[in-house]
């Protein structure tokens, strides 16, 4: 019987050991989306990458978003990320204040003031499942936004590489043009999302002529 109930935890220990390697494996496995954005450029013809990532607020994720982002997309999927390799992939310009990106079912403007400042013409559309829905969801800053788009001229060239970081705080169907609360699982009156998603990325690509300053929202 001792022999017996020995064998099982040795067995228990083994598989918790295979277990804490498989999710350390999974972890740490190198993707496209872990080399750096210069670096997947000079695999392009155009010398031209990107990479857009939404992030979800951690009570928005399985299990409250007590798993490592990269290990819970892994086991569940549901990643909300695109890049100059997805279906339909288009860089619009790239300038100091302004970046366009957009693959099928995604579309993302990215616009700052003289001051750097994200302005409310910033949005991103893009594709999303919320309560076992499907929806195309237009999401904008809040009216003081928060977050930036970083640019650095490349050395011997016009060529910008950069980063941002925007938070998305208001969130519509972008068929219907109405606020998301009910209809994607929510409590009556509740807006959707509750807390901000995040919205990061890098790029690195030929700099477009300078635009004029944004002076209103865009439609």
């Amino acid at each position: 019987m001792k022999k017996s109930i020995k064998t099982s935890l040795i067995v228990i220990a083994l598989a918790l050991v295979a277990c804490l390697v498989s999710i350390v494996w999974l972890v740490s496995r190198p993707g496209d989306l872990d080399r750096p954005v210069a670096e997947s450029a000079s695999g392009t013809s155009e010398g031209t990458a990107f990479e857009v990532n939404v992030e979800r607020p951690r009570m928005d994720r399985f299990l409250g978003g007590i798993l490592p982002t990269s290990l819970e997309e892994k086991l569940i999927g549901g990643a909300l990320r695109f890049n100059h390799a997805s279906p339909g992939a288009r860089i619009g310009s790239i300038a100091t204040n302004r970046l366009e990106l957009s693959a099928d079912g995604w579309d993302l403007l990215i616009e700052t003031d003289g001051e750097g400042r994200i302005t409310q013409g910033t949005r991103l559309v893009f594709p999303m499942e919320i309560a076992e829905k499907n929806y195309s969801l237009r999401c904008r800053p809040a009216d003081q936004a928060n977050g930036f788009l970083r640019t650095t001229t490349l050395s011997g060239s016009n060529a910008l590489e950069g980063t941002f970081l925007v938070e998305l705080a208001k969130c519509e169907n972008a068929e219907t043009g109405k606020i998301l609360d009910t209809e994607a699982g929510g409590n009556p009156g509740d807006a959707w999302p509750s807390s901000p998603l995040t919205l990061r990325g890098s790029f690195v690509g030929p700099a477009a002529p300078p635009l004029p300053e944004p002076k209103g929202d865009h439609p």
